[in-house]
């Protein structure tokens, strides 16, 4: 399903959203490469998005109960986004269709990887890339909301 927003407002309605709960950015979380203004502020409402659902359930729950509260959030929000989006992996001339699922694309530029897990590895990122380039997409976030603060389970990816 795809659900379609005015960023413009989101993005203005986040920030001042932010300000006003005295949020200082998203210093804790990682991040590899660089990311466009556009893409910036994109992550950053997902992100907020996100920081929501875990201000309301926080951590211990499994992914799957994450990504609908996520999903519901963007919706309020008007934020454009599709859920389990199938990916084709082709190998050597033979096409496996929906070998893969990424959890969301938002606003059809930003892959989000959802995990409710003690240790993001390694392998996540990887995957997160790998999906990154079927998808044709320049841009990912990673979010554990196993952390105490979701923060500390964000990393930013870009290709």
């Amino acid at each position: 399903m795809v659900m379609v927003a005015p960023y413009a407002r989101t993005f203005a309605a986040e920030a001042q959203r932010r300000r006003a709960f005295g949020h200082r950015g998203t210093e804790a979380q990682r991040e590899v490469g660089v990311l466009p203004a556009r893409n910036r502020d994109l992550t950053e409402a997902i992100i907020g998005a996100g920081i929501e659902v875990h201000r309301e359930l926080g951590p211990g729950l499994l992914e799957e109960v994450y990504q609908q509260c996520l999903e519901h959030e963007l919706r309020i929000r008007g934020i454009a986004f599709e859920r389990q989006v199938p990916m084709q992996v082709t190998y050597k001339g033979m096409i496996l269709e929906k070998a893969y699922f990424a959890d969301l694309v938002v606003a059809s530029e930003v892959v989000v990887e959802l995990k409710a897990v003690d240790v993001v590895k390694p392998v996540v990122v990887a995957q997160l890339l790998t999906y990154m380039r079927l998808l044709g997409k320049r841009t990912g976030l990673i979010m554990n909301f196993h952390e105490e603060r979701l923060v500390e389970g964000v990393q930013r990816v870009s290709l």
